[in-house]
């Protein structure tokens, strides 16, 4: 029997790289391939060195600058802080000052009979409206609105409808006769007063 070696490969293997070995700390340099690459190293740590101060810098200028930089201690304090607000009471809230200005107000005419030159009986009823948002009239209070008609034969009818809820408008019907079917019959609130709330 004969021995047989093993196939050779086609190329011989690349030589083994010698072995690096730094130098000494107080070892000169002695060829300008290790003193490019000390710059560039040098170069690199500098690099890294300003990201992480400019970052840093950032970091606090975001923040209040009479404030020292944030620690664990101060942002736990700030939690603590922003879970107390949210906790609090809202306040109380403010409704707007309703008087006579605050309203425009009409005359429906719900029925009408007129006697030829004797006059009409009117019924009527008032259209008020809210010049604001109904949304700022305290829904917890009633507000007495006093208005006067004028046209009836005998003077002046003044009456009183109440606003509760913010829109719910209580009020009786006005029944008043006129001197003649030409009278014009007109109204003017003169009067709000809050009850409650």
């Amino acid at each position: 029997m004969t021995d047989q070696l093993p196939p050779q490969p086609e190329t011989p293997p690349p030589p083994a790289e010698p072995p690096v070995v730094p130098a000494p700390p107080d070892a000169k340099l002695k060829s300008g391939k290790n003193h490019t690459n000390a710059i560039i190293i040098g170069s690199a740590a500098a690099v890294i060195a300003a990201i992480v101060a400019t970052g840093v810098v950032v970091v606090q200028s975001r923040g209040d600058s009479s404030k020292p930089a944030a620690s664990t201690k101060s942002s736990a304090t700030t939690q603590d802080a922003a879970t107390t607000t949210a906790q609090e009471p809202d306040p109380t809230p403010t409704y707007a000052e309703l008087d006579a200005n605050s309203f425009t107000i009409k005359l429906k005419t719900k029925s009408r009979q007129c006697f030829g030159s004797a006059g009409c009986n009117l019924t009527v009823e008032p259209d008020l409206t809210y010049l604001g948002v109904s949304e700022s009239i305290n829904p917890d209070a009633t507000y007495e609105i006093t208005y006067e008609i004028r046209g009836d034969e005998s003077g002046p009818v003044i009456e009183t409808a109440e606003l509760s809820n913010q829109t719910s408008l209580n009020y009786t019907p006005t029944v008043i006769q006129t001197a003649s079917s030409s009278t014009k019959v007109s109204v003017e609130i003169t009067d709000v007063a809050e009850q409650g709330g």
